[in-house]
């Protein structure tokens, strides 16, 4: 394009004004604010102009005054979009950390918006008329339903093991299996997190086989604890060895040492019914006599993302006392959603209330019958050529969680003649309400044990429209 020709177009260009004026701007600046919108236009024709500019666009950008104006509103529509946004999980991963692992239950959502929109005695002593703490909100309710002398709560299990290990066993020895420097999902590493702490780490044992004597002949002068990690999510399997909580607890004992477990998923109830059986739970833990428990809130437990530390008295009142702990705390958001988790085990309704908890109980039969009318409402509007059936399948535990334990689950399988499983899947994925599913052997699969019931109408709608 020459220079005049260059000019010309860019003259062509509306200006603020004009866009302003359109009758649908109206609707913008009620919904937002005059500024917004006369912000975002001059942004939007900038853009338009640099296009024009370097050839990306010319004449053909202005020659349908639609196709500004579209652009505009998209624009418009994506900048009040949230960027944290519900949507449909149907791939069957109970624990989806990349979808925001575990949904809360609905009193734990009601106390979310009581929490947020109104003032709370998150630390204010109500029967005294003055201050208080704000781990008072969770101490007696954690102490019920972990069994547990005392506890604190902080905004997730890194952080409670890194307070541990910082308060107890700064610029001393921590002694912890090779077999148990795991890494968490976005390298989180046991190694990294004890450096960071400011302790010592003291590897014993080898990868596959570690032995109680192996921590005994580590243990000296400089000796502050001794760490054990559940490895919540992977499994060694064949040729292995690995010390006993008895046998860690009485060595420890023997020697005056404070013994630290990480249990990783934060399971408080006993799953061996659902075929969960290697998922250590706080409440044993403690009974047993373990110093200190550290574990996440947001998988197993199914509660908000925080960590829970229980265990000795002394130990948690050194721990609140750390000058740390202020920059890892939780706020009234947090707290009030677990509490009101906590209630549910509490009243002996966890099962029944929590989702995660609810989703891994669902019974075969029960999940056949959802897909059976699920498909029945699907099939006779899906479009010739597509076709959608039951098969047998699995879903996961997911989080870091069960790493060897699938649950069977009968799934909902989407073929279609015309339109391939990965466009089925990224329209299901760009949807206003998103739907994410799994693609296998190019067929879509739709898992209904993540699916609420209240979600089926949208997604049965969501995948017609996508088949289309």
């Amino acid at each position: 394009m020459n220079a005049d020709s260059l000019a010309d177009t860019l003259r062509r260009i509306p200006s603020v004004d004009q866009l302003l004026n359109r009758p649908d701007m109206a609707d913008w600046v009620a919904r937002t604010s005059h500024s917004f919108v006369v912000s975002e236009i001059q942004r939007f024709l900038g853009e338009v102009r640099t296009k024009i500019r370097s050839g990306e666009g010319g004449p053909d950008l202005l020659s349908d005054p639609h196709t500004l104006t579209s652009g505009l509103m998209r624009r418009l529509e994506e900048k009040i979009r949230p960027s944290l946004r519900p949507l449909i999980n149907a791939t069957g991963v109970i624990i989806h950390t990349n979808l925001g692992r575990a949904p809360l239950s609905r009193a734990a959502q009601d106390s979310l918006s009581a929490a947020g929109a109104f003032y709370t005695n998150l630390e204010y002593d109500l029967e005294a008329g003055g201050r208080s703490h704000r781990d008072r909100v969770l101490d007696s309710l954690l102490r019920d339903v972990l069994g547990a002398p005392a506890a604190t709560v902080v905004n997730n299990n890194a952080a409670a093991l890194l307070l541990a290990l910082n308060t107890v066993a700064f610029g001393r020895e921590v002694i912890v299996s090779r077999g148990e420097l795991v890494e968490i999902g976005g390298s989180f590493r046991i190694p990294e997190i004890l450096a960071r702490s400011g302790a010592v780490m003291r590897e014993v044992g080898a990868t596959n086989k570690t032995r109680i004597d192996d921590y005994r002949a580590a243990i000296n002068p400089d000796t502050a604890l001794i760490l054990r990690v559940h490895p919540s999510n992977f499994r060694i399997r064949g040729f292995t060895c690995r010390p006993s909580l008895e046998e860690m607890l009485g060595l420890a004992r023997s020697h005056g040492l404070p013994l630290l477990e990480d249990i990783g998923s934060g399971c408080l109830l006993d799953l061996r019914e659902y075929g969960i059986v290697d998922e250590p739970i706080a409440r044993d833990s403690l009974a047993a006599g373990v110093d200190l428990v550290c574990f996440s809130c947001d998988k197993l437990l199914g509660g908000p993302q925080a960590g829970i530390l229980a265990g000795s008295p002394d130990h948690i009142a050194q721990i609140r006392g750390n000058p740390l702990m202020r920059t890892y705390r939780v706020g009234k958001l947090i707290s009030g959603a677990l509490e009101a988790t906590l209630r549910s085990y509490r009243s002996g309704r966890a099962m029944e209330e929590i989702p995660v908890l609810h989703m891994i109980s669902l019974p075969y039969d029960l999940l056949k019958r959802r897909v059976s009318l699920f498909l029945r409402r699907l099939r006779p509007k899906v479009p010739p050529g597509a076709v959608a059936a039951r098969e047998h399948g699995e879903s996961v535990i997911g989080g870091g969680s069960c790493p060897d334990h699938s649950l069977p689950t009968p799934l909902i399988s989407i073929r279609s003649d015309s339109v391939s499983a990965g466009q089925i899947e990224s329209r299901l994925r760009g949807m206003e309400l998103p739907i994410i599913v799994r693609v296998e052997d190019d067929r879509v699969l739709v898992d209904l044990r993540t699916v609420f019931p209240v979600q089926e109408g949208t997604l049965l709608e969501g995948l017609v429209a996508a088949l289309s």
